[in-house]
């Protein structure tokens, strides 16, 4: 099996095309308009940031998340559904994990719906927990799990 490398970095607007693509791709209640358009303003806030994951110079998937004071929330994730199951997904995680630190931004959370059985397993292979339930979450009325994962300090090792 070729091993393609994964490169991540700042969304910019020439990719919003393709990161339309794989949201519309990737999920049964994709953007509408106004949603997409809700996307773009809030990748304009301070705390609000995008980020793609390319292979080969294609755009494959993409991940919102804010910056809050003690944690990093991952407001949305998505990979092409051909570049599924090749680890981008697992390199966006890893991208946000990199970010924690224990004595400052120690928490990475998600919420992920209900129904989103792959996407629970998905998480729970990252090392995120469910930690809590949200009743009528979405706006069809369907929960959320959040997924939760902290930053532990580093214990030092004794030569």
């Amino acid at each position: 099996m070729e091993v393609r490398m994964i490169h991540i970095r700042w969304l910019i607007r020439r990719d919003m095309l393709d990161v339309l693509v794989i949201e519309n791709e990737s999920y049964s209640e994709p953007w509408t308009e106004e949603g997409f358009i809700q996307f773009i303003h809030e990748l304009r806030q301070r705390n609000q940031i995008g980020m793609v994951a390319e292979v080969d110079g294609q755009v494959v998937g993409f991940m919102l998340y804010e910056l809050r004071k003690t944690s990093l929330y991952l407001i949305n994730i998505a990979v092409h559904p051909c570049a599924r199951r090749q680890g981008v997904a697992r390199a966006m995680i890893e991208k946000l994990r990199s970010k924690l630190s224990p004595d400052q931004r120690s928490l990475l959370l998600a919420d992920i719906r209900e129904s989103n059985l792959l996407g629970q397993l998905f998480f729970r292979g990252v090392g995120m927990r469910a930690v809590k339930v949200m009743r009528k979450h979405y706006d069809n009325g369907e929960d959320a799990y959040v997924f939760r994962y902290r930053c532990q300090k580093q214990s030092k090792v004794q030569p």
